[in-house]
This record gives C-alpha cells, sequence and structure tokens, in this order.
C-alpha cells in the first residue's frame, strides 16, 4: 500500500523538477489538492521532505553516483526523486527508521516503474548510510568539500570567495540549509503588538518577540494563512529582513513614493502602514497577475493609499521626473540570500544569468533615480549576497552620477556600531534572510 505523505512528497518534486515549479508554490498546490486525505502532522512532514530534498540535491545526488551504474540522465524523473527522498530519511533525518525509508520507496518505485526500478531502488537504498555524507568532509579540495557537504554549486561558492575567506563562505553556505522561522509584522493600522500576542496566544500559538519593531516569532503555527487573523489583515508573514528595507527607506506620512518592484506587496504595504496610510504610494510590476497581490495584499490590511501600476521600471516615463519624495528599488535578482526558504534557486539560476540580471538592475536604478527630488532618497536593495549585485551596481552608479551620494542609515533596531553605516549587507541566519540595503541621496 501506498503511503500518500510520501508520494504528495514525490508529486511536489515531481513538479519542481519537470515543469520548473517554485518549491513554495508547488508545495501549496499540491497539500491543497490532497487536503482532506491529510492531518496536519502529515503536511509538516511532506514540508520536510520537499524542501529537505530540494535543499540537499546536490549532496543526495552525489551519494547516488557512488552505488548507481546508470547515469542520473538516464534514470526516470519518478525513480530519482523517490532515491532522493529515501536517501535524505536515511542520511538526515533521525527520526525515520532507514528499513521504514526503504520500504516505502520501494513501494513507490512499484507504482512509478516496473519491476526493475524496484529492485534498483531497493539495491542503492540498502547500500546508502550516514558515512556517505560524513565522507565528504575528508576531500582535500576545500570548493569541492564545500559544495558537496553544504549542497551548493561551485559557481556561488567561487563568487562568495572573492570577498570572503572561507570560513565566512562555509557559515554563508551551511545557513542556506536552515529551516526558516515563521515572522509575522503585525499591521499598526488594525491593532498592536500586545493585542495581536493575546489573540494569537488564545488560538493555542507561540509567540517570541521579534528581533525588529513590529515583529514577532511564531511557533507551533500550521496553515497559517488560514488563521482568522490573517484574512482579518491583522499582520503579514514576513521575514525581518526584508521588513527592514522598508524601514531603512523611512517613509513619513503625506510623501510621495515609488515602489518600482512591488511585488507581492509585502514592503510596499509596510511602508503604507509606517506611514499611517497617509500620503501616495504609486506601486509597480512588471507582470499582471503580480500587480493583482499587490492589490489583494493592500485590501487585506485594509490600505487605501497604494496606486498600483502594470510598469516595466527599465523604461522611462517623462511624467515621473522629479516627483517622488522617496523610491524603493527592491530589484529583480539571484535571489542568493532567499535558499532557505527557495532551495530550489541554487539549481534553477546559473553563472551566467547574472550578466542580464545586472544588466537590469542597472537599468532600474539609472531610469528611476530620474524620478526622485532634489534632495530626495532611493533605497536600493536586493535579496542577494553577491557583491556584483549589490556593491558593484551602487559604485557604477555613483561614478556616472555626481548628483547622488550614499546616505547615512540611522535609528534602526540594529547591532551598534560606531561606524557610519550606510550599507547593510545581512546573511542568511538563525534571525534573517539574505538582504543588500544602501540608501542613496539626491544632492
Amino acid at each position: 500500500m501506498i503511503d500518500i505523505v510520501r508520494e504528495v512528497a514525490l508529486k511536489t518534486l515531481y513538479k519542481i523538477d519537470k515543469e520548473e515549479a517554485y518549491s513554495n508554490i508547488a508545495l501549496d498546490e499540491m497539500i491543497k489538492e490532497n487536503r482532506n486525505k491529510l492531518e496536519d502532522r502529515d503536511i509538516g512532514f511532506i514540508s520536510e521532505i520537499v524542501y529537505g530534498v530540494t535543499s540537499w540535491k546536490l549532496t543526495i545526488d552525489e551519494i547516488i553516483k557512488q552505488y548507481s551504474n546508470i547515469k542520473l540522465k538516464k534514470i526516470s524523473p519518478w525513480i530519482l526523486n523517490i532515491l532522493r527522498m529515501g536517501i535524505y530519511q536515511i542520511v538526515f533525518l533521525d527520526k525515520v527508521p532507514k528499513s521504514a525509508a526503504v520500504n516505502e520507496s520501494v513501494n513507490l518505485a512499484n507504482r512509478y516503474g516496473h519491476k526493475g526500478s524496484r529492485n534498483f531502488v531497493n539495491a542503492i537504498l540498502r547500500k546508502v548510510d550516514k558515512k556517505d555524507y560524513e565522507a565528504f568532509f575528508e576531500i582535500e579540495n576545500p570548493i569541492e568539500r564545500l559544495s558537496k557537504t553544504t549542497s551548493m554549486p561551485v559557481w556561488v561558492i567561487e563568487a562568495l570567495l572573492k570577498e570572503h575567506d572561507i570560513e565566512k563562505v562555509e557559515e554563508i553556505c551551511k545557513a542556506s540549509n536552515i529551516r526558516p522561522k515563521v515572522t509575522i509584522r503585525i499591521n499598526t493600522l488594525k491593532t498592536n503588538k500586545q493585542e495581536l500576542e493575546n489573540l494569537l496566544r488564545k488560538r493555542n500559538i507561540t509567540v517570541k518577540e521579534g528581533r525588529f519593531e513590529d515583529f514577532l516569532v511564531l511557533e507551533k503555527a500550521k496553515n497559517i494563512e488560514k488563521l482568522d487573523l490573517f484574512k482579518q489583515g491583522y499582520f503579514t508573514i514576513q521575514d525581518e529582513g526584508a521588513g527592514l528595507i522598508a524601514k531603512v527607506l523611512n517613509p513619513k506620512p503625506g510623501e510621495w513614493i515609488l515602489d518600482a518592484c512591488s511585488s507581492p506587496g509585502g514592503k510596499t504595504t509596510y511602508m503604507a502602514e509606517l506611514m499611517k496610510n497617509k500620503g501616495e504610494i504609486i506601486a509597480w510590476d512588471l507582470h499582471p497577475h503580480r500587480v493583482k497581490l499587490v492589490e489583494e495584499n493592500a485590501k487585506r490590511l485594509g490600505i487605501n493609499m497604494i496606486t498600483v501600476q502594470c510598469q516595466d521600471a527599465t523604461i522611462y516615463k517623462e511624467e515621473y521626473k522629479e516627483k517622488f519624495d522617496k523610491i524603493l528599488l527592491d530589484v529583480p535578482c539571484l535571489g542568493m540570500g532567499v535558499l532557505k526558504r527557495k532551495p530550489d534557486i541554487k539549481w534553477k539560476r546559473k553563472k551566467e544569468d547574472m550578466t542580464d540580471i545586472i544588466k537590469s538592475q542597472e537599468s532600474i536604478l539609472e531610469t528611476c533615480s530620474k524620478y526622485l527630488k532634489p534632495q530626495g532618497q532611493i533605497v536600493y536593495s536586493t535579496c542577494s549576497i553577491i557583491r556584483e549585485e549589490n556593491d558593484c551596481i551602487i559604485e557604477k552608479f555613483l561614478q556616472k552620477n555626481k548628483n547622488f551620494e550614499c546616505a547615512e542609515i540611522e535609528g534602526l533596531e540594529i547591532e551598534k556600531s560606531e561606524k557610519v553605516i550606510k550599507k547593510i549587507q545581512l546573511y542568511q541566519n538563525n534571525e534573517t534572510d539574505g538582504f543588500f540595503i544602501c540608501k542613496l541621496q539626491k544632492k
């Protein structure tokens, strides 16, 4: 008999691989499709397998190569993912007995393959042991060792080594495999921290203080978007680092602000809350379906000061010349700062993608800077940890635009320093995702 929980995980992994679906979206869709067959604890286990296999795919595939006489690309996608699931459970999940991992994988192979597939899966998984992973730590080449022990593409490690020593790069790579905390932003237009904490605890959700103001960390919270408090707009699910970007721009009530890359609207709506829903925010995104996400978020939170438009931020609009007090540019990037939430990015992105992305980032900054009033401020941000997308973009812009300078970042709940802070680079850790944030002032 097939285990429905592992079968849902398998179908999700197949969608991620063959349909190039994003892991979080594919997982949500598969859980919704099978919700009537699943318990809450089942959803947790499915998520564990899907994110675990996707995060550790490089390492797991290296283990498969050691025992398979068939090349990976010749193995059926269904059988390959069954092997990956089995190995993840054997090597990385202490709570699953090896016998259960092997037997359930063989059952799946029987349905999604043939007799030969079943024997193939059984033979490989019976040989696999935790020591197969431990052996990677003995590799002499530091880049290869780090790649296989943290499941990180070599090109990403090489990019990080341009700026950091191997110890720092190892710390960054390890953090990309941490399961993220559930953090929420309090909608101060509808409630306050104390009231929301009490309401959440009444629903048996463990609440802890966030690192930054307006944020809480939730534990034992499942299906959070189904919660009545979410639907009523009392809070937004948002990483604290993402929220920090809006805080750095420091929007004030009554100002006119442009958010040129706004979807799905987390930073846009936070700015509106900080502005007490007074003033105007013009929110752009390139795709109509993503524009709709911003509108839906604003409506749920009770915000009516956001005007959403489908607009390409690289195309200059003369009517907006020097119109905005402040501008937020959270530009498209490689996304290497959010791997613990979207581990599939590691396998979708390639080194050669950087050229086109950098051109887009430069174009958005150059174009949108013309929309800023004199004395106005821009915050340029990415969810990236790679210098070429961050410091290099700012340095090139300032060389070309002498009427701009880096502005001091003040009044934030970050580590105290005697230095004047003009740029913030957050790396993935237990607290936040990875972000680059820089504030620019028009002279």
